[in-house]
């Protein structure tokens, strides 16, 4: 149950008020326990629930579960992705196949014989120009055939020496490179695949759980609200009248509401700044309207099993007043 801090420093008002005339060692407030909140990692149906509000719940406890088909999905991909990378990545690594090598060099021996045909089919024809037999367009075709066959044999000689050299250092990077990231995306979705089942951070209370099955959080929405720690404290809001004479550890009485016996407390936090009017707006008498707000550990096992949002007053020892 949570107060409102209007409401509260009303009461704190009233409260200093009755005090009028007396040493101001009264403060108000109200019991919490340190909170933590469990998000939505993804918006996702929310399948089952596994605790209930009011449960206690050990450290890696699961606590509910979300819809993983959508991701399981992604997960499929990413995994088939990563096979394609390794397969490129062994394609390159263990060179060309030996087939390959064969078919690059029948090629080059085709186009060797036919150069060797064209050189011949141009010099007949330089013959019988020179004889005046021929048109010099013939010459020209024939040596135009066979300088594109020369041009042919060298583009197949430079395959079979790329087929044979195999691949090339960069492109061995450049696969591994692929596959390292087509890796690290599937990790990413494994990871966030097994947040889809939560689990409790801390030991703790379960104090709240605003989502039903069947509801769909948006991303970020807080699922479970834990209440934590080894013990509550006293939130109570400090009369600037007292804020200097306040010391961490000091040891103080706290009384809560319905429980008969006090417990004792110890300051473990005070506020530098005020939680009221800022202090430039303030003058004369109205600067004692400034609190503070601070938190007393309560110590004891009975304290251990007391709620959230109860009303309480903590006692100052006398000697610590100014």
């Amino acid at each position: 149950m949570r107060t409102s801090y209007g409401c509260l420093w009303m009461v704190l008002l009233l409260g200093l008020s009755a005090c009028d005339g007396e040493p101001g060692s009264l403060l108000l407030g109200t019991l919490e326990w340190d909170r933590i909140g469990v998000p939505a990692e993804a918006s996702e149906t929310v399948l089952a629930w596994h605790v209930a509000e009011g449960e206690r719940v050990q450290a890696g406890q699961l606590l509910l579960e979300l819809d993983p088909r959508r991701q399981d999905a992604r997960i499929a991909q990413a995994s088939a992705e990563v096979a394609q990378a390794q397969a490129h990545l062994d394609e390159l690594s263990n060179g060309t196949r030996p087939e390959s090598i064969e078919a690059a060099q029948a090629v080059l021996r085709r186009n060797r014989a036919r150069l060797t045909a064209a050189e011949q089919d141009f010099q007949r024809v330089e013959q019988l120009y020179q004889r005046e037999l021929v048109a010099v367009a013939e010459l020209d075709n024939a040596r135009a055939s066979r300088d594109q066959a020369r041009a042919e044999l060298a583009n197949a000689a430079a395959q079979l020496l790329e087929l044979s050299n195999g691949s090339r250092i960069e492109q061995l990077q450049q696969a591994s490179a692929a596959h390292q990231a087509a890796l690290a995306g599937l990790l990413q979705l494994q990871l966030n695949r097994e947040h889809l089942q939560l689990h409790a951070p801390r030991a703790g209370l379960v104090d709240a759980l605003p989502f039903k099955v069947g509801d769909q959080p948006p991303l970020g929405a807080e699922l479970v609200s834990l209440l934590v720690g080894a013990a509550p404290y006293a939130r109570v809001f400090v009369p600037a009248s007292q804020r200097s004479s306040l010391q961490l550890g000091e040891v103080m009485q706290v009384l809560v509401e319905g429980v008969a016996t006090p417990f004792r407390g110890t300051l473990r936090q005070i506020a530098s700044e005020a939680s009221f009017t800022p202090y430039y707006a303030l003058t004369g008498e109205d600067a004692s309207r400034l609190v503070y707000r601070a938190e007393v550990v309560l110590e004891g096992a009975a304290a251990q099993r007391l709620p959230a949002g109860l009303p309480l007053r903590v006692e100052r020892d006398a000697h610590a007043q100014p």
